[in-house]
């Protein structure tokens, strides 16, 4: 069995916590009063592996962080033996698109992940307009997976598509595991 950690990440009032609650299970709700993180939160849970192959569990530390810049100073630490990268944006709030250049520069570029352990959620927030709209990404932002998140309407479409997600995850997990195995033979 595999553990992950996944680190999610992105502007404030992107509904982070939101979508981590529910991925994790935490809480079914979906509505409620803002409370912005205070640092970060890790939820554990295990996760059933779509696209993996082998239909696999993974044991999921899912870190919800901050989106204020104030807690930046802590940021080297989280990045600290990270699996993969999920941030986290609202469309309807024009400034996110920029943010997440920022975002993208701080957590994914310095660690060297690849596309596959990435993963950008278009949040929408209930009652906002849902548009699967092509969004105007820079090219290094338009190579990773792009979902589209309404936890009103589609929330079971959002939780496959992160274990999908999690399934790439396991498979860059594997793949590193077998070729470190294959380097202690040589």
């Amino acid at each position: 069995m595999f553990k992950a950690k996944i680190l999610l990440i992105g502007p404030t009032e992107s509904g982070k916590t939101v979508l981590a609650n529910f991925l994790s299970d935490t809480t079914e709700t979906v509505g409620g009063e803002y409370s912005p993180t205070q640092g970060v939160r890790i939820l554990e849970f295990e996760s059933q592996n779509q696209g993996s192959g082998d239909k696999s569990t993974c044991d999921v530390e899912l870190w919800d962080c901050a989106g204020d810049f104030k807690f930046e100073s802590c940021w080297p630490a989280l990045m600290k033996d990270s699996n993969g990268v999920v941030i986290v944006f609202n469309p309807d709030v024009p400034s996110h698109l920029k943010e997440i250049e920022t975002w993208h520069a701080m957590f994914i570029a310095p660690q060297g992940l690849q596309d596959a352990q990435c993963l950008l959620i278009s949040h929408h927030k209930p009652g906002s307009g849902d548009s699967d709209d092509r969004l105007p990404l820079a090219a290094h932002l338009s190579r990773l997976p792009l979902i589209h998140s309404n936890l009103e309407d589609e929330p079971e479409e959002v939780r496959q598509a992160f274990h999908r997600y999690l399934g790439n995850i396991v498979t860059t997990l594997s793949e590193s595991r077998e070729r470190e195995e294959m380097s202690i033979i040589t």
